[in-house]
């Protein structure tokens, strides 16, 4: 502690002490002028300085406290005195406020809150059930009751907040929760079907759960859920692997690697031994414990280093609805669980059965609604829903050490479901029922993030852009390469029109019976249309052709110049013979001119 006097005037005779007291003034005017002017810049920057009623009392000391502790910053060393001066100054009468050097361990909700800035992001007008950011938040995922799944990048946005990938990947069921790997290159998304689905940044399918068989009593004997899916998360440390838990009373673990079925099972089973619906499931922040929060109000956990047969810790009748949301602290000691009995509790994570604090009149009835730990570790905010006789939902902060209300936030004229607190952006993002996300940050405290994109200009897109092939002007090139020197673009387009390839003009049909240039003409080249073309469509004559008479046509050409037949028969039969004509009247007599066959001769001789 250090003390100032009011009497100044002191008889001294020593050029030493002299010295002493100007240097005594001097340090005592620097020391007061930087409190001053501290406490000044302290009222001015402070926005939120609402207490609950509770508190009411003490606003006064925790201001001063604040003050003293921030005095020290400026405080300056000042030069030792002798004994009997520090034992007379401590006698006088002190001026202003001490300063204190022992660090106070209590900040103040600004300090802590980085409120003083908000986005509004747009995902549609059905609740946002669903929301994730990537370790380095770069990204966002938002999802809801419309079955869309829309994918923020906060580097490449301007001010206009839209998303770069909108997509539906489970059809008509809508999105209950999404979860960001620990790489960030995959995102977990659990529908309200059976099968979870694992996504790449860009959206594009990488894995689908295997589905079980509906018929088979014993959870354990199918490869996957056979009931809709309420919650998931990846593994904190293990990038591979992520659990997911579903009505039929399980929690599974998988492995994106082994897409036959999950790799382990836990079924969670309520006070007679019969399942029970699991509704939420996450991680501890080393990945070495899961707690399961149950329709029956239960939360059970298990340990991830050995078998799942029975829990490790389990609590039953911790609310006296369902548990919609379960959450680690970052030091690995406190669960906040979240419930449809309107109440916030944290509990021992040794012990269940009694719980550390409560706090109620939290209206609830979205089986999503979730509580977060802030980074430091103080503070646990959740949200809640509209009731009919309520406007609008409330972001409500509590002291982690006993729960205490420090402050609620209305947010939107609807529900708040999801709340995020990211440990690395220091940003706080808000899912409302109303279709917008809205995100909390600071200039100063907050990175990155939302901060990116904020302040950026829109892009504004000039109307009837076109592009114009660049004209090489050369006067003393060849007449082959010369180029037309074309100073309008309606003379440029009128030009490609006539071009067949730029425009794209449709080929004509052809003319004629031969085809061109590859292309084949109108009766094509196959057999049916040749036949068609030759024998079909040919004009058959009226008068009928003795087929004989045809023949014997050729037989004078034949006789002077023999080539095919003739040669053969020149030695056997040099004159050839033909049958004479025969009638029906001359078939019982012989005639001279027909020729019997020798077998049949012989025949006929027997």
């Amino acid at each position: 502690m250090a003390y100032f006097n009011r009497d100044q005037n002191r008889n001294r005779s020593d050029d030493e002490d002299d010295d002493d007291d100007e240097d005594i003034e001097e340090a005592k005017k620097r020391s007061e002028e930087l409190r001053k002017k501290y406490i000044e810049e302290m009222r001015s920057i402070s926005k939120r300085t609402v207490y609950s009623s509770n508190q009411a009392e003490e606003v006064d000391s925790d201001e001063e406290e604040e003050e003293d502790e921030q005095d020290k910053a400026y405080d300056v060393d000042l030069p030792k005195l002798d004994e009997e001066e520090e034992e007379e100054e401590d006698d006088d009468e002190q001026i202003g406020p001490s300063i204190d050097f022992q660090q106070n361990e209590t900040n103040s909700l600004n300090t802590l809150m980085p409120m003083s800035h908000e986005a509004v992001l747009t995902h549609g007008t059905k609740p946002v059930s669903a929301l994730s950011v990537d370790t380095n938040g770069n990204r966002l995922a938002t999802g809801g009751y419309d079955y869309e799944v829309k994918l923020y990048d906060f580097s490449g946005m301007d001010s206009s907040l839209r998303s770069y990938r909108s997509f539906q990947p489970c059809e008509s069921h809508h999105i209950k929760c999404l979860d960001f790997n620990l790489a960030g290159d995959g995102i977990l998304i659990v529908p309200g079907s059976s099968q979870a689905k694992i996504v790449d940044r860009e959206g594009k399918m990488v894995m689908e759960c295997v589905k079980g068989d509906q018929y088979i009593v014993d959870m354990a004997k199918t490869k996957g859920h056979v009931g809709m899916l309420n919650d998931g998360q990846w593994h904190p440390k293990i990038k591979h692997e992520f659990m997911t838990c579903s009505i039929d009373g399980s929690m599974r673990i998988w492995d994106i690697n082994d897409r036959k079925g999950h790799k382990r099972i836990a079924k969670t089973k309520n006070s007679q031994g019969k399942k029970t619906e699991t509704n939420s499931c996450a991680y501890s922040r080393d990945g070495n414990m899961i707690v399961c929060g149950c329709e029956d109000g239960s939360v059970q956990l298990w340990d991830h280093r050995k078998q799942f047969i029975n829990p490790t810790i389990l609590g039953r009748n911790c609310h006296n609805g369902g548990v919609t949301n379960c959450e680690f602290s970052y030091d690995g000691k406190i669960i906040a669980t979240r419930g449809l009995d309107d109440t916030l509790k944290t509990w021992d994570m040794r012990n269940l059965k009694n719980a550390l604090a409560s706090a109620g009149d939290l209206y609830n009835r979205f089986p999503m609604t979730n509580s977060q730990f802030s980074p430091s570790d103080k503070l646990i905010i959740t949200g809640t829903s509209t009731k009919p006789d309520m406007d609008s939902g409330k972001l409500v902060i509590f002291e982690r050490e006993g729960l205490v209300k420090l402050d609620e936030i209305r947010i939107t004229n609807s529900s708040v479901i999801r709340s995020l607190w990211h440990p690395k952006i220091n940003q706080i993002f808000l899912s409302t029922g109303n279709g917008i996300v809205k995100v909390f940050y600071d200039m100063e405290k907050s990175q990155r993030g939302i901060t990116l994109c904020a302040m950026k200009p829109i892009k504004r897109k000039s109307m009837g852009t076109f592009s114009v092939e660049p004209q090489i002007l050369n006067p003393h090139a060849l007449p082959m390469y010369k180029q037309e020197r074309v100073r309008k673009l309606s003379s440029i387009r009128a030009k490609e029109r006539k071009d067949p390839v730029k425009s794209h003009r449709p080929e004509l049909p052809l003319t004629g019976s031969t085809g061109a240039g590859g292309r084949l003409a109108s009766h094509g080249s196959t057999l049916s249309s040749y036949i068609v073309k030759n024998i079909a469509l040919q004009k058959v004559s009226a008068v009928r052709e003795d087929p004989r008479e045809a023949l014997l046509r050729h037989a004078k050409a034949a006789e002077e110049d023999p080539y095919w037949i003739a040669p053969a028969y020149k030695q056997t039969q040099p004159k050839p013979i033909f049958q004479s004509l025969t009638s029906d009247k001359d078939k019982n007599n012989e005639d001279d001119d027909f020729i019997n066959i020798p077998w049949k001769k012989l025949k006929q001789d027997e």
